[in-house]
């Protein structure tokens, strides 16, 4: 069931403001990247351009205003990890709790599935309880911990690896 009044499509390079301001929302969380410097509606833009048909990005709208995002990229360059796909999900702080994110999540995994991906992953910070619950209600399973995986602000980060296979 998805919750009121929220739709998804593709993302193009016009929603670009709207994925910064939201990515950059999430960094300046510190819960969700390893990144620290607010990404601009240009580097996204260009991003968004560059993955092309490839590697899709879904937006998630409430009354025509962007409030979520999913994207994705290759897991690894091996040819054998070609229906792989890593990907990140964010959701706006004034929609988080919405349903937004579970919508987005859900509509990229279809995307990919249709395209012939057969597994998608992520790494989350353990504290991101928020997003290791989301990963669950959409299918996702945990499948390990890197510990010390990489430093944010000089401090060791852990990162939960999650996948879901998809039909």
């Amino acid at each position: 069931m998805t919750p009121a009044n929220i739709t998804t499509r593709l993302a193009t390079p016009a929603d670009a403001a709207a994925i910064a301001a939201i990515y950059n929302e999430g960094i300046a969380d510190r819960v969700a990247t390893f990144e620290t410097e607010p990404r601009t509606p240009e580097q996204i833009a260009a991003l968004l351009t560059d993955k092309g048909d490839k590697f899709p990005t879904v937006v998630a709208e409430r009354d025509g205003t962007v409030i979520a995002w999913a994207g994705a990229g290759a897991y690894r360059a091996r040819p054998a990890y070609a229906g792989v796909a890593e990907h990140s999900v964010y959701v706006a702080r004034a929609a988080r709790g919405t349903g937004a994110g579970r919508v987005t999540l859900i509509a990229l995994c279809r995307l990919y599935a249709e395209r012939g991906f057969w597994k998608i992953l992520s790494r989350i910070f353990p504290e991101n309880t928020a997003s290791l619950a989301l990963h669950e209600k959409c299918g996702f399973r945990v499948v390990g911990i890197y510990r010390r995986h990489g430093k944010l602000e000089g401090q060791w980060r852990d990162c939960v690896i999650v996948e879901r296979l998809l039909p």
